[in-house]
């Protein structure tokens, strides 16, 4: 991929979507993380910690990236994001019992602990859109992190009111680990010899995890309202 090229920045935009998607998080663990401090010391939390959270996410990121250049792990990671793309979907959340920091140096560390714990998913989507560019997983994050601290909380507004973000992002998700799986150098080329078989494979894959996130997420509302 040629620097700065049309290809390049629509990866880098692929990348900053896909963190701030599931990143909303995060950034509800950064402010509990500071909530005990006073304005000041916050602003200087968030900051401090936003910047250890970005430098360590680049460094998971790209060693994860590194690892998907192993034989088979690519394919790997492919069925990881899928998975993570239908967690997406079927809004399958679990509560973070966050300790509020009581100093600055406190909320600064649980912020990037916290961050690191919560990123998994993250550093897995990112590794699989930055397309093995590490300059790329640098750019990108470096631009939605801060974003994400600053502003997810509108992105998540907007997301609550318009759901059809959600399966956008879902779709992406999916598009990225269908693309990981047919990159597999194991079986690259079964793929390669018809590029129509490659884009069918594609669509069906991101059809397939609409459809499983869909009925996951109608089963999950069932069982809440049985449960009301």
């Amino acid at each position: 991929m040629e620097l700065f090229s049309l290809d390049f920045f629509i990866a880098l935009a692929n990348i900053v979507f896909v963190d701030l998607l599931l990143a909303g998080d995060n950034a509800i663990v950064i402010g509990m993380a500071a909530r005990n401090l006073d304005v000041k010391q916050q602003k200087k939390a968030i900051v401090l910690g936003t910047l250890g959270a970005v430098l360590i996410r680049i460094f998971a990121t790209i060693i994860v990236v590194k690892l998907l250049q192993i034989p088979w792990l690519l394919l790997v990671g492919g069925l990881l994001l899928l998975w993570i793309s239908v967690k997406l979907l079927a809004d399958h959340t679990e509560e973070e019992n966050i300790k509020a920091g009581t100093s600055l140096m406190a909320a600064v560390w649980t912020i990037i602990v916290a961050d690191a714990a919560m990123g998994l998913d993250n550093v897995i989507a990112v590794a699989g859109a930055a397309q093995g560019h590490t300059l790329l997983v640098a750019i990108g994050l470096f631009i939605s992190v801060p974003i994400v601290v600053w502003g997810s909380t509108v992105f998540i507004r907007l997301i609550d009111r318009f759901p059809w973000i959600i399966y956008f992002g879902s779709a992406v998700l999916a598009y990225n680990a269908a693309k990981m799986i047919t990159e597999e150098k194991k079986i690259h080329p079964f793929f390669a010899e018809s590029p129509g078989l490659k884009w069918t494979f594609i669509l069906i894959i991101v059809a397939v995890v609409l459809l499983v996130g869909r009925l996951l997420k109608n089963a999950q509302h069932r069982r809440e309202q049985q449960n009301a």
